[in-house]
């Protein structure tokens, strides 16, 4: 069972079943409650189960489908109804450049690609998939070469946003509040089949501003899924505070929110941020839980069933504990894996490590078991002067000075140094000298962690996520 049951007293109830777990049946109260909350339209989860149904009966029996994705209801009917039916779902970014849709389409072959014509066909027989059947193929950035379509099944779906469930006391009562794309498993996976699976209501803003999300935290919402920028954003505008500080939870995702930031939050609204660290391969692996310690720069405790260890460089040696000041990668397994990267068995194998999934992503563990993530192996790792560096801590450092607005730190060789650490900043105000950011990271890291080199630059490229794309820091 990936969502509730749908029906109504005038309708047979509609389960939108995995095989999984058992169903989270509800009566006919749940019909005329709000699932689906978009600014051009709002369903009910007896319109949902109806047109849902009709998608269903028009997919089944497809091998794979591809949906543009839409910031719209529609877009959530398709996905349900393919759920529904058994048939694995491509979400396509809506702003996809021409090269890259090429790519996905030719890699993942869909028997359909859906866009404003939704696939209603008669009733016919729904099939029970099994976990291990694929429900949604998400294409991965590509940031070191073509996208990898990341073959996700039911039972890591099902399973992953259970453990969410219970870190964070999510129930059928809360209203997620969201702006972020559908083509992706933050804002589809979490965002979407989140809330519908406990029976809850998902408002999406359309598109993020910070007045739509207090207006949207002041009508009845309580959760609200964001990214750094987001959070950046309403740091900005303290008008709007109050109505951040009756949210039950302000989460945080896909990178990593600034320790600065997380403060200033909790200055203006009273609210610690809830971090949470996952991964297209994997959902969620990590999470501050509701009730836990909101420590800024940490991503909290492993979520249940999902087992996390840090790997030092040598082969074969593991620190479940961590390896001391020296960032090691991410390892992780359990069942929120995904099943393979489609076409190709080569980075499919390459990318686990005796059945655990290597993440690239570079973390030391705090005492209390919390995770603290540091940076990419391939971009934030930086090896200076005999140290191994992440370029995170720096970052969070920098962000502590009062003339940084934004920084990304990167690596570029050095013949005395092996790599020198290199600091991308954008200025709030008059920009510093660069020795005066360099003294305030050596004052509050240590000396080898300086930027030997301060770059000021008007904006960081990012991507629709909002993260930092570093290769193109040059």
């Amino acid at each position: 069972m990936l969502l509730p049951a749908l029906g109504s007293s005038s309708s047979s109830s509609l389960s939108l079943s995995l095989s999984l777990t058992s169903s989270l049946g509800v009566g006919s109260g749940i019909a005329a409650k709000v699932a689906l909350r978009f600014p051009q339209r709002e369903l009910t989860y007896e319109q949902l189960a109806r047109e849902a149904r009709q998608v269903a009966h028009g997919l089944v029996g497809k091998r794979r489908v591809a949906v543009w994705a839409h910031v719209r209801a529609e877009t959530c009917v398709v996905v349900v109804g393919a759920l529904l039916a058994g048939v694995p779902v491509v979400p396509l970014n809506p702003k996809i450049g021409e090269r890259e849709l090429a790519h996905i389409l030719a890699d993942s072959e869909p028997e359909l690609v859906i866009d404003d014509e939704l696939p209603f066909g008669e009733a016919v027989e729904l099939p029970e998939p099994d976990g291990e059947a694929p429900a949604l193929i998400v294409y991965t950035s590509g940031t070191t070469g073509p996208p990898k379509g990341v073959v996700l099944p039911r039972r890591a779906l099902a399973t992953n946003l259970d453990a969410l469930a219970e870190a964070w006391a999510w129930t059928e009562d809360d209203v997620v509040v969201h702006g972020l794309p559908l083509f992706h498993v933050h804002g589809l996976g979490v965002g979407v089949i989140g809330p519908l699976r406990r029976g809850g209501t998902v408002h999406h803003l359309g598109s993020f501003s910070v007045a739509k999300a207090a207006e949207a935290l002041r009508d009845g919402g309580t959760m609200l899924f964001g990214v750094p920028t987001m959070y950046h954003r309403i740091a900005a505008e303290p008008e709007h505070a109050e109505a951040f500080g009756k949210a039950r939870l302000l989460v945080s995702g896909s990178a990593a929110l600034p320790a600065a930031v997380h403060e200033r939050i909790e200055r203006l609204t009273g609210q610690r941020v809830v971090e949470r660290y996952g991964m297209t391969e994997t959902l969620m692996n990590t999470s501050v839980r509701a009730d836990g310690d909101r420590r800024p720069g940490t991503v909290g405790l492993p979520l249940d069933g999902v087992e996390v260890r840090v790997v030092a460089d040598q082969p074969g040696e593991v620190d479940v504990k961590g390896v001391g000041d020296e960032p090691g990668e991410i390892e992780v397994r359990g069942p929120n894996l995904f099943l393979e990267y489609l076409n190709r068995p080569d980075a499919t194998r390459e990318a686990f490590r005796d059945g655990w999934f290597r993440t690239g992503d570079l973390a030391v563990v705090e005492p209390d078991g919390y995770v603290r993530i540091v940076g990419r192996r391939a971009t934030d790792l930086i090896k200076s002067g005999g140290y191994k560096i992440g370029a995170g801590e720096i970052e969070n450092a920098l962000l502590e000075h009062p003339s940084v607005a934004e920084v990304a730190v990167t690596g570029e060789p050095d013949e005395d140094l092996g790599e020198r650490v290199v600091a991308w900043v954008v200025a709030d105000g008059e920009p510093p000298a660069p020795e005066v950011l360099s003294d305030h990271v050596a004052r509050l890291l240590s000396p080898h962690k300086r930027p030997r080199v301060v770059r000021y630059v008007d904006a960081l490229p990012r991507n629709d996520m909002g993260k930092v794309l570093k290769r193109e820091l040059r």
